[in-house]
């Protein structure tokens, strides 16, 4: 039974997850209205935000899976890629907890943890190919084992979330633009033709273009159609990511393929890859919409699948490479 912690951006969040799959609590703290305000995360603020409520989740995260620390077995916490100082709340509370009840303390790859969401309460096991999309990272990561992740294609510049966010700021939508682009395109016909970046070489990805494109057909045609506008561009991205999928399993042999990160709530989204695996006879693991966003259930259980502990001065990083 371990006791997660997460706060690498603006949610605070603490989990407690028995073997690695079964979720006995998940509580987790947005900030999303706070945020909304200034059009994006102001590191500062959520830093100071997760310092107030740290406490209360953890606690609040107990309650729910009606344990005390005295039932916890370890300690688990995202300590990079993040906001360094969000990133670092979390460290020291859950190194304080380790260090007074003796618990090992596991230090968890953000990415990696979004992977362990299709272990949540289903037996999904490796191998399998896994598109990681969220606001700062789109990577196509081989999954061979538990414990054995190959990132073979990533971003080289947008993450495909931080092109829907500016691309919504663009249309005048509220922060995040994300889930209001997913909300528009389902009254909208994507009828506009935008471009879908390709590199023959790699499985990169590339929504910078695609970003540039949108902005250059507003100030051409202005935005009567937003509906349409939105429904196209997040057509476009969706045709990237899943065509990108299935060419990564179809490369590697792998006759199954996931979704995790934040993106991977997108209705659009699902509905597309869902299609999309059922024509090419591939299994497929959705994890549901409150593990694709940020949430500590994930982060414990990459801990158990994980293994090995860490010492008591692990430290934070912000970016931590392409190493799981």
């Amino acid at each position: 039974m371990i006791l997660g912690i997460e706060t690498s951006c603006d949610e605070c969040a603490a989990a407690v997850v028995a073997e690695g799959r079964r979720v006995l609590s998940n509580v987790i703290s947005s900030q999303v209205d706070i945020h909304r305000e200034y059009g994006g995360v102001v590191p500062e603020i959520a830093a100071r935000k997760h310092i107030e409520s740290i406490s209360f989740i953890v606690q609040e995260a107990l309650n729910q899976a009606k344990v005390s620390l005295d039932d916890i077995k370890g300690i688990a916490v995202s300590n990079g890629p993040g906001l360094v100082g969000a990133l670092l709340v979390g460290l020291n509370f859950a190194k304080s907890i380790a260090f007074v009840k003796g618990l090992p303390l596991y230090g968890v790859h953000h990415i990696f943890s979004h992977i362990c969401a299709n272990y949540l309460e289903e037996e999904w096991e490796p191998p399998f190919m896994c598109l990681v999309v969220s606001g700062g990272h789109t990577h196509l990561i081989e999954v061979s084992d538990y414990n054995n992740c190959q990132v073979l294609g990533r971003t080289r510049d947008d993450a495909a979330g931080e092109a829907f966010d500016k691309v919504g700021r663009t249309l005048g939508l509220p922060y995040p633009g994300g889930p209001e682009i997913d909300r528009l395109a389902n009254s909208g016909t994507p009828s506009i033709s935008f471009p879908r970046s390709r590199f023959n070489d790699s499985l990169d990805f590339s929504f910078s273009g695609l970003k540039s494109a949108v902005l250059q057909y507003l100030q051409k045609n202005g935005q009567e159609n937003v509906a349409d506008i939105a429904a196209s561009f997040q057509q476009a991205v969706i045709d990237v990511l899943v065509s990108r999928t299935l060419e990564a399993a179809e490369k590697r042999g792998l006759n199954k393929i996931a979704l995790a990160g934040g993106v991977a709530a997108n209705k659009g989204l699902r509905d597309a890859i869902t299609e999309a695996a059922k024509q090419n006879g591939l299994a497929l693991s959705l994890p549901k919409a409150v593990y694709c966003t940020d949430n500590a259930a994930m982060v414990a259980s990459a801990a158990y699948f994980r293994g090995s502990p860490d010492n008591y001065d692990l430290n934070a990083y912000p970016s931590m490479g392409e190493s799981l």
